[in-house]
Order: structure tokens, then sequence, then C-alpha cells
């Protein structure tokens, strides 16, 4: 994909292109999101960003895959309801991940996340996340997050509900595919301090 196809931050590209286009043109570094006909390339994660990103798949995958309950994946493209996004962390229902005939993960995820984690970057336009993180729901996904280092708030999208900011030592909230399965003093019994907790070394 040539620089000229891809948006910077703050703006999108000329003309609107379909998604097939879009789908066969070579993957970008940071990659760039198909949202409503354009592109939008997402800014480099910095060391805030990337720290939280690892923290959280390593901290999901701990608890819910040795059980097969659940896998978190980081930077993975997915494609569904006409757009194909890069959510900073994916959580998938062990029963959805697609493998192929060796049993193996595949490499194309055309369906929804069970849960999407967005981490906003400084300068990044938080209204395009939100409304991927509500495309996410529309079509199947069960939560989202949104996680703001800055303010150390996070916003707790549910389908059907009006979205919670949550602070401090308030507990967040998991999806129920999670949580059902899981212990009451589980790892992911987390409080929003203890997530930014994490950046401190």
């Amino acid at each position: 994909m040539t620089a000229a196809a891809v948006s910077n931050s703050a703006s999108k590209t000329i003309p609107e292109i379909s998604l097939d286009v879009f789908l066969k043109q070579s993957e970008t570094k940071p990659a760039s999101e198909y949202i409503d006909g354009f592109i939008y390339q997402k800014p480099m994660p910095q060391g805030q960003h990337s720290r939280l990103q690892l923290k959280f798949c390593d901290r999901i995958n701990a608890v819910a895959e040795k059980k097969q309950i659940a896998l978190a994946l980081p930077e993975l493209r997915c494609t569904f309801g006409g757009r194909s996004i890069v959510p900073d962390v994916t959580v998938f229902a062990w029963s959805r991940l697609p493998v192929n005939e060796k049993g193996e993960i595949e490499n194309v995820f055309s369906i929804y996340p069970d849960w999407t984690i967005e981490i906003l970057s400084p300068n990044q336009n938080p209204m395009r996340v939100i409304r991927n993180i509500l495309h996410c729901l529309k079509h199947g996904t069960e939560m989202g997050w949104l996680l703001y280092p800055q303010e150390r708030s996070i916003m707790v999208f549910q389908r059907d509900r009006q979205p919670i900011e949550m602070i401090g030592d308030e507990n967040l909230v998991v999806p129920a595919f999670l949580g059902t399965h899981l212990e009451t003093d589980s790892e992911l019994n987390l409080t929003v301090a203890q997530v930014f907790g994490w950046l401190k070394l």
C-alpha cells in the first residue's frame, strides 16, 4: 500500500474504494483500517500503549487459554460488517476461533471479536475508536473497553446499555462468556488502578 493511498490519523483517503480492493493491498505498519469506504492508518504504538496491550494479552491468556475458554490476540485484523479493523486486543471465545483442517488457527478472521479492547494513543481520534467499538457491538461483540491512559480511566461498552466510565478502585466488568467460567478470585478481577499500575516498572 503506497503512502498516498493511506490517510494519517487526522484525515481520510480520497477517493473512496471498495473493501475488496482494500483487502488486496499490502499491509502497512502501523496497520490501516477500512471504515465506510476510506482508509485510516492507526498511530504508531508508544511505550505505555504497548505495555498495556502486552499485559492484557498475557493476563487474559494466563487465565482463559489453558482452560480453552478464550484466546486474546494483539493487533489482529477482523473483517466483518463492511469494515476491516485492527483492535489493539481482541478476545475470542474458544468455540468461535477459526481453525483449518490441521486444527491450526487461521490467518484470516472474517468474524467479530467477542471482546474488543482499545487503548487510546496520544493525538488519536477518540470518536473513530468509539465508532469501531460500537460497530463491533452492533455485529455481535459482547463487550468493548476503551482505555484512556492519560486520564487513568476505562470506558466500558456493552450491548443495549449506556457506556460506563470507570476510575480508581472500581472493579472492572468482564464479558459473561468469561465470567461464567472463572473463579471469583480470578486474575481477571481487576480494578482500573491495577490496570494502570502495570505501567510502573
